[in-house]
């Protein structure tokens, strides 16, 4: 099956890695040049999301997944409702999962105010840290001292992965919900073929590190800048 995701940078990249368990083949966009999209409007959201599912679409994928919780919380139904190809969206497989559950959210301020999640509190500086490389250490302490003792925490963002090792040192007593990990057991789409075609809107020195850190197979990458704004 051929699989379309996308995301506003690398944070997709984790919702990647948990898919890559059941091969398929992927064709994955990050619009890194527009980073980050959790301060945009509804309205600058349904631009940017729809030349990259028009671009995913020429490539004949079977299925779009919205590896991104801010499109995911905004305008999922917006752009289930323009496009015929079945669409998915990073967060109604964990709120299933999190029925009867109590827990707490770190999440982008466009996804706080659309409400989707309990208990959430906006993180705006992680995704700009995550992104540029840069030591989170000082924001991950500000955001986490919010959080009661033994809690589940939801990264509400799908870079928040990438922080798991870093998040568990300052507070191991957290227990940390992947929305990557639930969707991946939710569609269980399995394939005996592997295949990883990654487009961005920027590639620079620092993504190739991005990516390697995240990603551990083979693939193939270029630079195909759709919405080029800034």
């Amino acid at each position: 099956m051929k699989i379309g995701i996308f995301d506003s940078g690398i944070g997709g990249l984790t919702v990647l890695k948990e898919l890559l368990k059941y091969k398929n083949e992927y064709y994955y966009y990050g619009d890194n040049i527009n980073i980050p999209y959790g301060t945009k409007t509804k309205h600058e959201l349904q631009i940017l999301a729809s030349k990259i599912i028009e671009f995913l679409i020429s490539k004949n994928v079977d299925m779009i997944i919205i590896a991104c919780g801010t499109i995911s919380s905004n305008i999922y139904e917006y752009l289930k409702n323009k496009y015929d190809i079945p669409i998915y969206d990073i967060i109604s497989p964990t709120l299933n999962y999190l029925k009867d559950k109590s827990y707490y959210t770190f999440a982008t301020p466009m996804t706080c105010r659309s409400k989707i999640f309990n208990n959430a509190i906006e993180c705006p500086l992680l995704v700009p840290l995550i992104e540029n490389g840069k030591n989170v250490t000082d924001a991950l302490k500000e955001y986490l001292n919010k959080i009661p003792t033994n809690s589940n925490l939801v990264l509400g963002c799908t870079h928040y992965p990438i922080l798991t090792h870093e998040i568990l040192n300052i507070r191991p007593d957290l227990n940390l919900i992947n929305m990557g990990k639930i969707l991946g057991e939710s569609l269980n789409l399995n394939s005996n073929k592997l295949k990883i075609r990654l487009y961005f809107s920027k590639v620079d020195i620092n993504l190739l590190d991005n990516i390697n850190k995240i990603i551990k197979y083979d693939y193939q990458l270029e630079e195909l800048c759709l919405n080029c704004q800034k």
